[in-house]
């Protein structure tokens, strides 16, 4: 998004370029990093269970490494569409794009996960060599993602300096899915698991918005390590970061606020279709409420130092920034969700029909 508004995709070359080096970059994230997250994943449930099946992680690693990889080849040609398509109609992609790609990639990854892992798993009976076939095949694709990455110039950086952020993110968000796992596994607090994705998801989107749009600002201005007119703000207040008069200031506030009426539309859907096996109650949505505007505002205030550190460290924020707060989003969002959860039935708000 900002390299389309500083203009370095409006030639047929330009962007021929960006599209070929950025898709090749991802396959390369998306299959070293569903393969960690398989690791991790056989990891955590081997420590507590104290049982290891080989043909079950084999199973885990290639439908994990064949969902990263499908989904990110999905979710990057339909990014590229809709920022070409912002751009051509005069919209800036930082409003659309980061919001589309949060949301779609939760929908596409988890349709795939589930589809992938159900056949992989039918054939583990009849043809056990299948899924160690499905792994080979796809990392063995990685060098030929690596020479493309390593040709372009806009990508050749990421792919040496662009892991850390990645797999720290995914270890962050990996720490929040044992807290919602201890936490469903309680039959009283089983409904949080409807919320979760909804507290996330939006705190997610808000917060790569805000991201997206400071570092588009940034860019307009000069390269990673120049000072916009003032110098980066390595530590800002909470003040200059929501009551200020300039314009990511007054996009933080309008992000802030649609953290109200964005979740009112999410219970009503929620309590209408009769999900989430909790009642609506009134202190039920005040204690939701509340978490999800502190998760926010933390995310926010987080995002407004997070990107100008980077700028000053003389690091691209398009490139580290919103793996972390994205990751954080979902680390704080289920934290503070299960908090309120715990309060609630502390306090006496037990529903009758929690964990039916």
């Amino acid at each position: 998004s900002p390299q389309a508004n500083i203009g370095q995709m409006d030639t047929p070359k330009e962007l021929w370029k960006m599209i070929t080096g950025n898709m090749a970059l991802i396959q390369v994230q998306a299959t070293v990093v569903g393969f960690l997250a398989s690791l991790a994943a056989v990891v955590f449930g081997w420590i507590p269970d104290g049982h290891f099946s080989l043909e079950h992680a084999v199973l885990l690693c290639a439908s994990s490494v064949a969902t990263a990889f499908i989904a990110s080849l999905l979710l990057g040609m339909i990014m590229i569409g809709v920022i070409i398509g912002s751009r051509r109609m005069g919209i800036n992609p930082d409003n659309v794009a980061t919001p589309i790609a949060a949301s779609l990639g939760d929908l596409i990854t988890l349709a795939l996960l589930s589809g992938i892992s159900w056949g992989l798993y039918k054939e583990l009976e009849s043809r056990a060599y299948v899924n160690p076939l499905v792994c080979a095949f796809f990392i063995s694709l990685l060098p030929i993602w690596v020479i493309i990455a390593k040709r372009n110039s806009a990508t050749r950086e990421v792919l040496y300096s662009g892991w850390e952020p990645v797999i720290i993110a995914m270890a962050i968000s990996s720490v929040g899915g044992l807290i919602l796992d201890r936490t469903v596994s309680d039959p009283n607090f089983a409904g949080m698991a409807v919320f979760t994705p909804v507290i996330n998801g939006v705190g997610g989107n808000l917060v790569a918005v805000q991201a997206s749009r400071i570092s588009t600002y940034l860019h307009m201005s000069g390269e990673p390590g120049d000072s916009p007119g003032a110098a980066p703000r390595r530590c800002p207040s909470p003040c200059s970061t929501f009551c200020g008069s300039d314009v990511n200031s007054r996009s933080a506030r309008v992000l802030f606020l649609l953290v109200v009426p964005g979740h009112l539309v999410f219970l009503y859907a929620i309590s209408s279709m009769q999900g989430g096996h909790t009642t609506l109650t009134l202190i039920f949505i005040i204690f939701y409420m509340t978490a999800a505007l502190l998760q926010v505002l933390l995310l926010l205030y987080i995002a407004d130092w997070m990107v100008h550190w980077m700028w000053g460290r003389d690091l691209d924020p398009d490139n580290f920034s919103i793996p972390y707060l994205t990751a954080l989003g979902d680390l704080i969002g289920t934290g503070l969700l299960a908090l309120s959860f715990h309060v609630l039935w502390l306090i006496g708000d037990r529903d009758s029909d929690v964990g039916d």
